[in-house]
């Protein structure tokens, strides 16, 4: 590098530098702030408590300001609180947020901030409108530049289900039922931590039918973290008896850094099976119809029984012959089943697969609430014998 080049350098890196100092000037002429983050590093899903403060140094000006998180995929940020004193051109802005991250290894954790330059008279023009006339408030907005927060971010022991300070808790109507009965099964999940959300929170046999509804989620974002209680509302239908296992869901909590069992114990059922016997009649009702002709024998004559091919034949070659079919039994069982319990039990004991459409529209009705019109259903079974 010459004389010349290093001299130009010199001064385009003064130059560079007076422009920097000036903008940082500026600013701090206008407000001072604080980031604070209350850890450098955390678990997966542990919270994090990020503090934002804004304090205006510059009193002859109006300021007003917009800060946020940037959204992210590598962590979930959650606004739990804004302080603000806004004294005659000294304001000042305390932001309180939560942010959960969602990914291993280092994060940034993002912002937006944008000074809002307006004047007294600006302010007093914006509220001199009435209600239907609401006048804007005019502003010189500047984009302020704020580095990320970096984070480091650590794996959970192997096999973690639940992040935070959780219990369970269960309530299961009865342990004995007929086949098919629907037995509701009810399991919360409740505590300090990230949402607890689990896919197939509850293992059953194969034989086993579970009718499950959505999770019902009641949460609150304070301060002090986010309290939450899920509601998982369930349905087992079987036709002989079953065990569920015991059902164990790792968790663990970062305010102790320990692992640790929440427990479904062993839960037994006895179904009481269906008998065949009781759901079908051994004879027929109405008994089948039957013609006699016998008294024909005493007309019994050339002549006679001439005639009576010749006219037979005519009439059958003009009004053929409606052969009546006589009712299923199964057909009025079907009719006379009460409800869509009854009938329920009815099909699925005489045959799933043909029944499997009103099957399935019967259970939707019993398990999850669904309407039916029972006449229209006994109707279509009936058509399906």
């Amino acid at each position: 590098m010459n004389s010349l080049t290093k001299d130009i350098y010199v001064k385009h890196t003064l130059g560079s530098l007076w422009i920097l100092l000036l903008f940082v000037g500026l600013q701090a002429e206008d407000f001072s702030h604080t980031l604070f983050l209350d850890k450098p590093s955390a678990y997966l899903k542990e919270p994090l408590f990020l503090t934002f403060e804004l304090n205006q140094t510059n009193a002859d000006v109006v300021l007003l300001f917009d800060f946020d998180v940037v959204p992210s995929s590598d962590y979930r940020a959650i606004r739990v609180g804004v302080e603000e004193h806004d004294l005659h051109h000294a304001l000042w802005q305390r932001y309180h947020y939560l942010i959960y991250p969602l990914k291993i290894d280092t994060i940034d954790i993002a912002f937006t901030l944008t000074k809002k330059v307006t004047t007294d008279a600006s302010v007093a023009y914006s509220f001199s409108g009435d209600r239907d006339n609401v006048k804007g408030l005019v502003t010189k907005d500047y984009p302020i530049a704020l580095s990320p927060l970096s984070v480091n971010i650590k794996p959970l022991p192997k096999g973690t289900q639940l992040v935070g300070d959780f219990n369970l808790s269960y309530h299961i109507d009865k342990h004995h039922a007929d086949a098919y009965e629907p037995l509701s099964l009810g399991l919360t999940l409740s505590g300090k931590g990230y949402p607890p959300l689990i896919e197939n929170l509850l293992h059953t046999p194969k034989e086993v039918h579970c009718f499950q509804d959505a999770p019902q989620v009641q949460s609150q974002h304070t301060l002090q973290g986010t309290h939450t209680s899920v509601d998982y509302t369930m349905a087992l239908s079987a036709k002989k008896s079953f065990t569920l296992q015991t059902t164990q869901i790792k968790a663990f909590n970062p305010y102790t850094q320990a692992s640790y069992l929440l427990t479904l114990p062993k839960q037994s059922f006895t179904i009481a099976p269906i008998v065949p016997s009781t759901l079908l009649d051994k004879k027929d009702t109405p008994a089948p119809l039957f013609s006699d002709f016998t008294w024909l024998g005493t007309l019994f004559n050339a002549l006679m029984l001439f005639m009576a091919g010749f006219f037979t034949a005519v009439l059958l070659r003009k009004f053929p012959k409606k052969t009546k079919k006589h009712p299923h039994p199964l057909q009025e069982k079907i009719q006379q089943s009460k409800d869509a319990k009854t009938l329920l039990q009815l099909l699925m004991a005489t045959d799933p697969q043909r029944f499997a459409s009103c099957i399935t529209t019967l259970e939707t009705a019993l398990y999850k609430n669904g309407k039916i019109d029972l006449n229209t259903l006994k109707k279509e079974a009936v058509d399906c014998i």
